[in-house]
């Protein structure tokens, strides 16, 4: 039987904290990735070399668009 996993709630209720948080994971999942698909070729893995680099390139998209909004978000709110 699975028990369900408690998430921990957000310490600051801010949504430019979330996003930071987010774009933070991102970054974190890009270069971890790399340790994975490395793993996977000297394993001869090539399936989940492709699978981590998908991963990794899903991670880079969502980080590239976090830091574009972010900066949005900051600039207006400086207005």
């Amino acid at each position: 039987m699975a028990t369900a996993v408690k998430e921990q709630k957000s310490p600051v209720r801010d949504k430019n904290y979330d996003l930071i948080h987010v774009l933070q994971m991102s970054l974190d999942n890009i270069y971890r990735m790399d340790t994975y698909i490395a793993d996977a070729e000297q394993r001869g893995d090539s399936e989940l070399v492709t699978w981590f680099s998908k991963i990794q390139e899903n991670n880079r998209k969502a980080g590239d668009q976090a830091k574009q909004m972010l900066m949005t978000r900051l600039q207006q709110e400086g207005r």
